[in-house]
């Protein structure tokens, strides 16, 4: 059975992935590389509006990122989960495989993955954003990033306003 460019492309951006879990990192990288730009090419494909440049690539990844991650619990997980598979892909790459850093890793990171499929499968009810646009593994980290920066800042506004509420009660 033959498999479509998009079918190929996701199935060696996740092979990549499970070969860095399984301590190969020249081939899980190049894996994920060849799967990441077949992904980018069919994305520009079927995007033949999109602007030459990398702000009107990176404007569509980041609206299409949050068009697919609308459920709160979905977010969570992500704000959760993302930050482990982050660091933990990091430390599968400088970790010497199968020792306990490297496990430690490959823990976190495959837990981060278990929490984002989680999220899609149960609660947002979608695939995960980079089977449509593969610049999403970069957008998606960002993007917690922004939002977990909004909470904080929110809550932080939060308790000023609480402060200066109590002090003017109290004056």
């Amino acid at each position: 059975m033959l498999m479509d460019k998009k079918t190929m492309g996701t199935a060696e951006v996740i092979g990549g992935m499970g070969l860095l879990l399984l301590g190969h990192k020249l081939k899980g990288l190049g894996m994920f590389a060849h799967g990441f730009t077949a992904l980018e090419e069919l994305y520009r494909e079927a995007h033949p509006e999109l602007k030459p440049g990398l702000q009107a690539r990176w404007e569509k990844a980041t609206e299409f990122y949050e068009a697919n991650h609308q459920n709160e619990t979905n977010r969570t997980l992500h704000r959760l989960g993302i930050p482990f598979i982050v660091g933990g892909a990091l430390g599968l790459l400088v970790s010497k495989p199968h020792r306990l850093p490297w496990m430690v890793s490959a823990a976190a990171f495959a837990g981060g993955w278990a929490s984002n499929i989680i999220g899609h499968s149960v609660y947002e009810k979608n695939a995960p954003a980079f089977t449509e646009d593969p610049l999403s593994f970069i957008a998606g980290p960002v993007w917690d990033i922004q939002q977990m920066m909004a909470l904080s800042n929110a809550q932080q506004k939060g308790r000023i306003e609480e402060r200066v509420t109590v002090e003017v009660e109290n004056a």
